[in-house]
């Protein structure tokens, strides 16, 4: 197969078939297509799109790239969750330990930052020890231990997607809804847990901007999963401004620890309970029960005692003293008196990538100290000359002055406080 004509099939708006699909596939996997032509696929791709049946054989060619672990036929119970992607997203950190702590496994395949966004792999990378399990042993042997596993992907799990999540991450494709449903499924599917909780992102941090797009997305991502036989329940969540206060690596471990304390960012808590809940729905227990058995646990202090058997099961030190601090800390001043308006949370987004928290092309180190707090949120009242955002700069050369500016930018003041936006804005699957 000519797979010059295969990019050239996909350019000009056609289907493609089951067999160039696998040769799309495979040639990611094995290397045998070179990755300026990957790299030019995957740009036919989003631009053109892809129907739902290419789609669903995108997904099952990734998924069938690697070994597939069947987590659901030795933890039946287990559940798995994902965010498609935002600023402030701490939930993974919290939600885990907190379901554990209920008496559902959690199992977690982590990703890096992608884009304007930072991974929950990059935050746990933070933590002194903390190693993800490699391997099918050892996430089960996690998952046994203390009822939830991180796993990193490797070349045993999907190594198409490896390959492509790489590429798109430096090419301008990562916002192509067929390659972020192949994404994050064809793992999801590989991990083989049979439920499965979404946090699909709407807003200016996300890739989907319009709830119109968010639907799009959680519909395809929640079909995909039926057909493979996987309960899904997918929330569209608000991402109009960063979900929590803090954005970086250590800074959101800091955040999650909070959380799990009893305090913490009010919304990063209230949307993890909401996805808790909704995992425990999915248990069989009634949403009301639910809801009460999670607020025990984050009450009485198992949900953080769960959090550092987690650690610990992962080679990890929890105490959160032995993090890694920033060099030094800028505070960015709000330059007029009013009401916080809104809030650009893709810039601040780049803003904490610039710092370090993430990368600007493959290769780049993160910054495990460098970050972004925010102390502002949308209604807020706010005075001039008060702080609005901390800037937490590690090793990286940064411009503090320049990266202010962009911050106070990204903070619309205005006269007259906005109406507030719901947390979560639609469901899709799951049970009532």
């Amino acid at each position: 197969m000519n797979f010059v004509e295969v990019i050239a099939k996909k350019r000009d708006g056609s289907e493609l078939s089951e067999a160039e699909v696998q040769a799309f596939v495979h040639g990611a996997s094995t290397g045998q297509v070179p990755d300026e032509q990957l790299a030019a696929m995957l740009m036919a791709i989003c631009i053109r799109g892809a129907s739902r049946s290419e789609t669903q054989r995108l997904v099952e060619a990734m998924r069938d790239s690697g070994v597939l672990w069947r987590t659901g036929e030795s933890f039946p119970e287990a559940v798995d969750k994902h965010s498609t992607g935002g600023v402030g997203d701490t939930v993974s950190l919290v939600f885990a330990p907190l379901v554990a702590a209920c008496g559902v496994p959690v199992a977690m395949m982590a990703g890096a930052g992608l884009g304007h966004t930072q991974g929950t792999l990059d935050k746990l990378a933070a933590i002194p020890g903390f190693r993800t399990a490699a391997n099918r042993g050892e996430a089960f042997d996690r998952l046994g231990r203390c009822g939830a596993f991180f796993a990193a992907q490797s070349q045993e799990i999907a190594p198409a997607d490896r390959k492509l999540y790489l590429l798109r991450d430096t090419t301008g494709t990562v916002p192509s809804l067929p390659l972020i449903v192949a994404s994050i499924m064809s793992k999801k599917l590989a991990v083989g847990a049979r439920r499965l909780v979404l946090d699909v992102k709407c807003g200016s941090g996300a890739f989907c901007k319009t709830l119109a797009e968010a639907r799009d997305l959680a519909g395809a991502l929640v079909a995909v999963g039926e057909g493979a036989g996987v309960e899904v329940a997918a929330a569209i969540t608000d991402m109009s401004q960063p979900l929590g206060d803090r954005l970086g690596c250590a800074n959101e471990v800091r955040a999650a620890v909070e959380v799990l304390g009893g305090a913490g960012d009010e919304r990063l808590r209230r949307l993890t309970v909401e996805l808790a809940v909704d995992a425990l729905a999915m248990a069989g227990r009634p949403r009301p029960d639910a809801l009460a058995e999670i607020e025990r646990r984050l009450a009485d202090g198992s949900a953080l005692a769960r959090w550092g058997e987690i650690v610990r099961a992962h080679g990890g030190d929890p105490d959160a003293a032995r993090l890694p601090r920033p060099r030094r800390t800028v505070t960015v001043p709000a330059p007029a008196d009013g009401f916080v308006t809104g809030v650009d949370a893709e810039a601040l987004g780049w803003v904490a990538v610039s710092l370090g928290a993430g990368r600007l092309r493959q290769g780049d180190q993160v910054d495990l100290a460098a970050g972004l707090q925010v102390h502002t949120r949308v209604g807020d009242r706010v005075e001039a000359g008060r702080p609005i955002a901390t800037l937490e700069i590690g090793e990286r050369p940064v411009d503090a002055e320049a990266t202010a500016a962009r911050v106070a930018a990204a903070i619309r003041i205005g006269e007259t406080r906005p109406a507030p936006v719901p947390l979560v804005l639609a469901r899709v699957g799951g049970k009532a």
